[in-house]
């Protein structure tokens, strides 16, 4: 056989490999099931109320009313070893309280967070929690 055959077999080989392995990537990142979405409806509520993921997943929360709203984490109501969350960035139930306008979420906006550890997440939001708007994301 001619070297021309081996360098197109060799060429044939390589497209092939390259395409399966870009398929194949292609079929793992285009999924969205590494992430959550719970709105915040406008009746003072997250929807939905328990969000279940997997570790390492993100929940992101959409404003959809037309007022604004918080994300807080309970901090007596997340695993041990889990960071605490509160949209503004806060590191503490009580920041985030005493702050609350920094952590506003206006109307159309998103705040979202990534949970590594296993276990159950209460939050709420801090301006309607008298209301009832308290969620919880459950890690498996």
């Amino acid at each position: 056989m001619s070297p021309e055959f081996y360098d197109r077999r060799r060429v044939l080989q390589f497209s092939t490999a390259t395409l399966a392995m870009l398929s194949t990537a292609g079929c793992l990142g285009g999924q969205s099931s590494s992430a959550q979405t719970v709105t915040m409806p406008g009746d003072l509520r997250f929807e939905p109320k328990t969000a279940t993921i997997e570790p390492g997943e993100t929940v992101t929360w959409t404003n959809e009313s037309d007022i604004d709203h918080t994300v807080t984490a309970y901090e007596d109501e997340i695993p041990d070893e889990a960071a605490y969350f509160a949209s503004g960035g806060f590191r503490s139930e009580r920041t985030a309280r005493n702050r609350v306008t920094e952590g506003l979420i206006a109307p159309g906006e998103n705040y979202e967070h990534t949970f590594d550890q296993p276990g159950t997440y209460g939050y709420f939001c801090i301006p309607h929690e008298g209301s009832g708007m308290v969620g919880t994301v459950r890690v498996r």
